[in-house]
């Protein structure tokens, strides 16, 4: 690693995914806290999803046409902290709603631009990708872990401030990220531009599976907290629940270069899918039990971290260097429609039917994906 500027790129993911800590554990409970029905709050969890569905592939066009990432990278984490700010003026819903989608808009322009610029710096240790972004997976744990303490002992008030001052470790980190270009190799043959390579039947299977595992992730990133702190879990203990499904990602990126040297991405990715219809179908029935919630959360190894690292694989194989900022803000636009479809459901369903039926629905859509990844096309070779 010593060719490439490992801490720094470690850095960034380390506060960009702390973000993510801050919000799925607790971004609902803070809803709550405000007095908010569960369908408001699915809701309100659902707009950035939504924004995720727009913003990535107009900030992609934009970093693919200029070349400019970074500068795309630095601006999306300024504004991003700026609109998240405007929840300090008003608590009503339509105001939340707009800090929602406004801060989104943003911060999904972030992401997508800085995966291309890190596979960038990698250039041909490609597959070490799963030893820089297992730091983003400890800045995750850090942050459930320690804002679970924080809430715990002094009240959800504090939230807002608690993720502006993370969202700002974003903004430092980003001016500390030396610029990459991406690798001018020559386009895959026969593959045309971005629209004819998305149109290949294994590339169009594969961001079919991404939207719908993003469908079944909704209930756990919306809910859970709140299902446990119904179960008679204290907001601590969640946090550290949180954070061993995060240990066990990091242990998965750890192994993950030799396990994709091992298995093909579509073996990988399937594995993925069968783990999660199992894991959402524990959390539904048996998560008052502590046992089986210690094992449903090792099993986030899979459900997230190797779904996600064969994941990103396959877009930069999957789309030559001209596309690939398209390419993961395309990827990231499917996860936002499956995560805002599941959120929206989720919400309604955890009102009318209960957790046990909304993480039923879940493991059905995972079901789903490893029906579709295991079925084998003429160019589907993942």
């Amino acid at each position: 690693m010593a060719s490439i500027p490992y801490w720094r790129l470690s850095g960034f993911y380390l506060f960009y995914f702390a973000v993510l800590g801050a919000v799925a554990p607790f971004l609902g409970l803070y809803f709550d806290h405000l007095g908010f029905s569960a369908e408001r709050i699915g809701e309100l969890v659902a707009i950035p999803m939504l924004m995720r569905c727009l913003a990535p592939n107009l900030w992609g066009w934009l970093g693919d046409v200029t070349g400019r990432r970074l500068a795309i990278v630095r601006i999306g984490a300024l504004c991003t902290l700026l609109s998240f700010s405007l929840i300090l003026f008003d608590k009503r819903y339509a105001w939340l709603a707009l800090v929602m989608a406004l801060h989104a808009f943003f911060w999904h322009a972030v992401l997508p631009q800085f995966e291309v610029i890190t596979l960038a710096h990698l250039r041909h240790q490609a597959a070490r990708y799963s030893q820089v972004r297992l730091w983003g997976s400890i800045g995750f744990i850090l942050a459930v872990v320690g804002l679970g303490g924080l809430f715990e002992r002094f009240g959800l008030d504090l939230y807002p401030a608690a993720l502006m001052a993370i969202m700002a470790g974003i903004l430092v980190a980003s001016a500390w990220v030396p610029d990459a270009v991406p690798e001018q190799r020559p386009e895959p043959i026969g593959q045309g531009g971005f629209i004819r390579q998305l149109c290949r039947p294994g590339v169009l299977a594969f961001f079919a599976c991404v939207g719908l595992m993003q469908v079944s992730h909704s209930p756990y990133y919306t809910f859970l907290s709140l299902h446990l702190e119904a179960l008679g879990y204290g907001r601590g203990l969640i946090g550290l629940l949180w954070a061993l499904g995060v240990v066990a990602e990091i242990l998965l990126f750890l192994v993950m270069a030799p396990l994709l040297a091992r298995f093909s991405l579509r073996q990988v990715l399937l594995a993925s899918f069968i783990i999660a219809a199992v894991r959402w179908l524990m959390l539904g029935t048996l998560a008052d039990h502590l046992s089986v919630l210690l094992v449903a959360q090792l099993m986030h190894a899979a459900t997230f971290g190797s779904f996600h690292a064969a994941a990103i694989h396959f877009v930069q194989r999957s789309f030559g260097h001209r596309q690939q900022g398209q390419g993961q803000a395309l990827y990231a636009t499917v996860a936002g429609i499956g995560g805002a479809l599941g959120a929206l459901y989720s919400g309604y369903s955890w009102a009318s039917l209960g957790p046990l039926w909304t993480f039923a629905i879940a493991s059905l859509a995972a079901t789903a994906a490893a029906v579709i990844i295991a079925i084998p096309t003429q160019e589907n070779r993942v």
